[in-house]
């Protein structure tokens, strides 16, 4: 049941490969626990036989046994609920195990981003340091820069061809999560970088397609998340930024920036790829917290 559900989600739903893995490891995880309760092998289990009682066993055996936080509870239970709403699809179960169960309340934490005049430094100095750089200051210098100007994930950034670029450079087309697609326009100074990028790449014989990827090592091969995630820590921490230093942090920035200017709410929301307008009003937050400091400072009876 569990390997035709995550055929589905690969296959059909088109989820990306890191959803597909947490996915996978989410349920697989609920099942060997729900198979060593009852004392039979995970093989043997049959997640079809699960009930909501064990679904909230397993909620407070990650809570107090694990100390898992909320939030990953959420996730994970996310992931139960998309197997068991498959399941039903197909007949193979009749209940809605989830029908009494809550997503758990969590702390809101406003998203993380970096200073105008921070970010603004930083740029200035990797387009300084680039200019004339060697292939890898040029490629993470891009790196946060894509990340900065396009407010693109991790998995989008890894996920760009050269193709995906107009004609132009000034327009790039991203394949986000579920396979949505979206256009997103590059400021002139943008392109430039890309520009000089893509020949320094074909000096070296690599990025001879459009379906060459963008993003690589010295070999031409796709960089690995985890590389890419210590390109921008790296840089960001050279920068002196505080905080949490991650592509993330700098989809924030993106998202912040934009609405301190004034940035039309459902914009941001289309150029960030959200399904959900309520996934962009967090960004709020941000602007109103800034207001209230700006308050503080310049108000004469503060």
């Amino acid at each position: 049941m569990i390997d035709a559900f995550i055929t589905y989600i690969q296959a059909e739903r088109r989820y990306s490969a890191l959803t597909v893995r947490n996915y996978r490891r989410d349920i697989e995880a609920f099942a060997a626990w729900c198979a060593s309760k009852t004392g039979v092998s995970l093989s043997d289990f049959d997640v079809c036989k699960v009930s909501s009682d064990d679904i909230r066993e397993w909620i407070i055996y990650r809570m107090d046994s694990k100390k898992v936080s909320a939030t990953s509870i959420n996730r994970e239970l996310s992931s139960l609920r998309s197997l068991y709403k498959y399941l039903r699809r197909q007949n193979i179960v009749t209940t809605d195990l989830f029908k009494h169960i809550s997503t758990l309340r969590t702390a809101k934490k406003l998203p993380t981003f970096v200073p105008e005049t921070r970010m603004g430094q930083l740029l200035d100095n990797l387009r300084e340091k680039s200019a004339d750089g060697t292939f890898l200051e040029q490629r993470n210098a891009l790196i946060v820069a894509l990340f900065y100007s396009c407010g693109i994930r991790l998995a989008e950034l890894q996920g760009i061809c050269i193709g995906d670029f107009s004609a132009d450079m000034m327009n790039l087309h991203i394949r986000g999560k579920g396979d949505k697609q979206r256009m997103i326009p590059i400021i002139t100074e943008m392109a430039s970088r890309v520009k000089a990028y893509l020949e320094h790449l074909r000096s070296m014989g690599i990025a001879t397609s459009a379906g060459s990827p963008l993003i690589v090592a010295e070999t031409g091969k796709v960089l690995a998340r985890s590389t890419i995630q210590r390109i921008v820590k790296a840089e960001l921490s050279a920068a002196n930024v505080q905080g949490k230093k991650s592509p993330h942090v700098l989809r924030h920035t993106f998202a912040t920036h934009l609405l301190n200017k004034e940035a039309d709410m459902r914009d941001i929301q289309e150029l960030m790829g959200h399904s959900s307008l309520r996934t962009t009003q967090c960004y709020t937050h941000n602007s109103i917290t800034q207001l209230q400091e700006v308050y503080k400072r310049a108000h004469p009876h503060r």
